[in-house]
């Protein structure tokens, strides 16, 4: 699994400049990194990786058009949504979870029972 390290690794797929978001992930986490990413705007590339003996599980390079993007920033500042409309999180992007950062009901005496969204 990638970690949200910061670095902003970036090269070629084909003739196609990219950034990298991750390699080496299986089936289903280039398809849920595509989906949320062309949810979010961005052109995803992706690249069959070269399985190393016969029999390995394929995997794939997921990529952005975007020369800019780097999800450790899209993440941290909250700049990235799901598919219905709420934060993504770390834990999120990472699928240790399937809740996103959703409004939360705030216990502070004055606003109990209020709504707050972070």
């Amino acid at each position: 699994m990638a970690s949200l390290d910061g670095k902003h690794s970036f090269g070629s797929i084909g003739e196609t400049r990219v950034t990298f978001v991750e390699k080496g992930v299986d089936e289903s986490r280039k398809d849920f990194l595509k989906q949320l990413l062309e949810h979010n705007g961005f052109e995803v590339v992706l690249e069959e990786e070269k399985k190393k003996e016969e029999g390995d599980p394929q995997l794939y390079t997921v990529a952005v058009t975007d020369m800019v993007f780097n999800p450790t920033i899209w993440i941290f500042e909250r700049k990235m949504r799901t598919l219905d409309g709420h934060k993504v999180t770390q834990d999120y992007w990472f699928q240790r979870t399937t809740i996103p950062l959703r409004t939360q009901i705030s216990l502070s005496p004055q606003k109990i029972g209020r709504e707050k969204s972070f």
